[in-house]
């Protein structure tokens, strides 16, 4: 599978981190022919089992995870036009710079996305980057290691906005020895 298993997840406008999803998702995707309401009970059920789910949102949280098993499953995007970026990294200056230098990108471009930040190394680690800040958008990484420009962003938003292929960043550069 090219994308790592998330551990948070998109319930009605919030982003929610749910302990053992990525373990519930690779155990339903591992178990593929199943009948579609029986693999949302059974995410559902294990999910539950593991964390809080607030009384009358149930339906939402089913929902969310059936999604989120479908567009695993067909390997596909979110399915709506919201982009997703993610900033990786401690919370340090530089990853907190390349949150502000995305948000003022996006507000001059009038793109909206959800934003999630991930702190935690193992979850930075499932993207298999050692290095950070890093940038990823629509689950793929375009940039690790080093801040990006302004101008490099904005191509990557409006690539990401146009479904137009995204270049990754090749990253911090050799200096030149003469």
């Amino acid at each position: 599978m090219d994308l790592p298993l998330p551990c948070s997840l998109k319930i009605g406008r919030a982003v929610v981190g749910l302990v053992g999803l990525d373990a519930a998702l690779a155990r339903a995707l591992a178990a593929r022919g199943k009948p579609r309401w029986e693999v949302q009970a059974r995410l559902f059920e294990e999910v539950a089992a593991a964390n809080y789910i607030p009384p009358g949102r149930e339906d939402l949280y089913r929902q969310a995870l059936i999604r989120e098993y479908q567009r695993l499953l067909t390997g596909g995007g979110r399915g709506d036009d919201t982009l997703e970026i993610r900033i990786l990294g401690a919370d340090c200056v530089s990853c907190n710079r390349l949150q502000e230098v995305v948000i003022e990108v996006m507000a001059e471009l009038g793109v909206a996305a959800d934003i999630v930040q991930i702190h935690d190394p193992d979850e930075i680690g499932r993207f298999g980057l050692q290095r950070t800040p890093a940038l990823v958008i629509n689950g793929r990484v375009v940039s690790a290691g080093r801040l990006p420009s302004r101008a490099q962003v904005e191509k990557w938003l409006r690539a990401a906005q146009g479904g137009e292929d995204q270049a990754p960043d090749p990253g911090p550069k050799a200096p030149l020895n003469r």
